[in-house]
């Protein structure tokens, strides 16, 4: 195991979600570990390190009377050689209540949440008087929060590659793809499938490539388009999304939209995004 991050803090603090993001830097994570299998469960890793290279646990307000015994399960990691770090999150009183009262979520100690925050800093303070960082959310963006659990994980990964675009080609006779982010007409371009050489053939064909990029209406979109794209991606990675779908339709998702979906791909990678790419109906109507 090169790593192992423990992760605590006050309910509301935004703990969960640095899990995902910890899950979304490849690391593996463990939410709520019993304080009791802390130390099994980290032989298992030890066994197994190729599997369990980076893993986070979180251990909170929930374990309870088991927190008593946390500086001694630090001593057994340090027997075990094991290099961790201790990352807190935390979050003003007013902060916390404020979150409660949006999300309408009842306190996990099952008190008022006035009385639960209090009872709560009292619980995990064992964990907060040993913490290696402390991590104040009570001002953070999501995109500000992925930006220093990075740096404090070392992770050691360009801002663009914490966001996993997704193109998909697509017929809209077809229908729409149900988790489309940003949806991209392309019938406007000629089409390919009334010309009897093209017809059986997709977008990723050279013949139909170039019928489709000699066209003038087709070059001037995607320069507009591409930069669009371009530009705005920075701003979601900003926000913390973690995951963008970019759906480009065409009539059946055979021949404009592929092609298009293709050329986007190769663009985005070139500026080193990470793209995954899908031509859902490409095999419509064979």
């Amino acid at each position: 195991m090169t790593k192992l991050y423990i992760i605590s803090g006050m309910s509301g603090a935004g703990k969960s979600q640095a899990l995902k993001i910890f899950e979304d830097f490849g690391v593996v994570c463990v939410d709520n570990m019993p304080v009791q299998m802390f130390s099994s469960f980290v032989d298992v890793c030890l066994k197994n390190q190729n599997k369990y290279k980076n893993v986070a646990i979180s251990i909170d307000s929930r374990a309870g009377e088991a927190l008593t015994s946390f500086k001694n399960l630090l001593a057994i990691l340090k027997k075990k050689k094991i290099d961790y770090k201790i990352i807190f999150f935390n979050a003003s009183d007013s902060v916390l209540l404020r979150r409660y009262s949006e999300t309408r979520r009842l306190h996990p100690l099952g008190k008022s949440v006035s009385n639960g925050i209090k009872l709560e800093r009292k619980i995990v303070n064992n964990i907060f008087t040993v913490a290696d960082e402390v991590v104040d959310t009570s001002a953070l963006t999501i995109g500000e929060l992925k930006k220093t659990i990075s740096t404090l994980a070392g992770i050691e990964q360009s801002e663009k590659q914490w966001l996993n675009v997704s193109i998909i080609s697509f017929g809209y006779k077809y229908g729409l793809p149900n988790d489309a982010d940003i949806v991209y007409d392309v019938r406007f371009i000629t089409n390919p499938n009334y010309i009897h050489q093209l017809k059986f053939k997709t977008g990723k064909d050279k013949a139909v490539k170039k019928y489709v990029e000699k066209q003038e209406e087709f070059k001037d979109f995607f320069n507009i388009f591409s930069k669009l794209i371009e530009t705005t991606l920075p701003w979601y990675i900003k926000e913390g999304k973690s995951y963008l779908t970019i759906a480009i339709g065409c009539t059946g998702g055979r021949h404009r939209s592929v092609f298009t979906a293709e050329k986007l791909a190769d663009f985005l990678k070139d500026k080193k995004h990470k793209v995954k790419l899908n031509h859902r109906d490409v095999l419509q109507g064979r």
